[in-house]
């Protein structure tokens, strides 16, 4: 692949990655739906926005099955933990596991780790739990769970779908450093987070 396709492929997927922001440049104009609330809040916060994207390009890093079946579990558990959180069911440090989550997903970016792909689904499925959870306590109690629920495992998949085009437009040589450089960036901010 020439220099400018490989460019070419890293814009559209920033290009695509910002469409979740665009899509949520209107909200709160006219009806808000369950749906469009759930959608909304993922990206509405640095936290939850650098981990959905730090798990696809984790993920793109480490290829293979790992591209969709460690995404696909870390968005099957935060709708289940989802569940948990809307039924009032505690879970311990919910915002340290978050911001726990920025910080070693981008380390593990960073380092390009990879493990068994067991061990990765976990590593995120315990990430997911505390997303999940937060989500699930936040929903407007006037909003539809299973809109709501939808609408925030739709934005999250999205999330992961653009750190994983992220990662395959990275995934050449000379670029293989630009994705470590995202990760470490994401633990930069997961670290200020955590003492700020």
């Amino acid at each position: 692949m020439t220099k400018v396709s490989t460019l070419t492929s890293f814009l559209v997927a920033s290009v695509v990655c910002a469409m979740p922001g665009a899509a949520l440049a209107h909200t709160g104009v006219g009806g808000t739906t369950g749906f469009g609330a759930g959608f909304a809040h993922p990206v509405g916060g640095a936290d939850h926005l650098l981990a959905m994207v730090a798990v696809g390009l984790w993920a793109a890093q480490m290829g293979g099955r790992a591209r969709w079946i460690v995404p696909g579990v870390f968005v099957g558990v935060m709708v289940l933990a989802g569940a948990l959180g809307t039924a009032g069911v505690p879970v311990p440090f919910v915002e340290a596991g978050i911001l726990a989550s920025v910080l070693v997903l981008g380390l593990l970016i960073t380092a390009a780790f990879t493990f068994p792909l067991a061990v990765s689904a976990l590593a995120v499925a315990v990430f997911a739990v505390f997303h999940g959870h937060a989500h699930g306590t936040e929903m407007p109690l006037a909003i539809g769970g299973f809109a709501y629920s939808a609408g925030f495992a739709v934005a999250t998949a999205l999330l992961h779908a653009c750190g994983i085009a992220v990662g395959i437009a990275l995934d050449r040589p000379g670029l293989r450093n630009a994705a470590r450089a995202a990760g470490g960036a994401s633990a930069a901010v997961g670290l200020y987070l955590t003492v700020a």
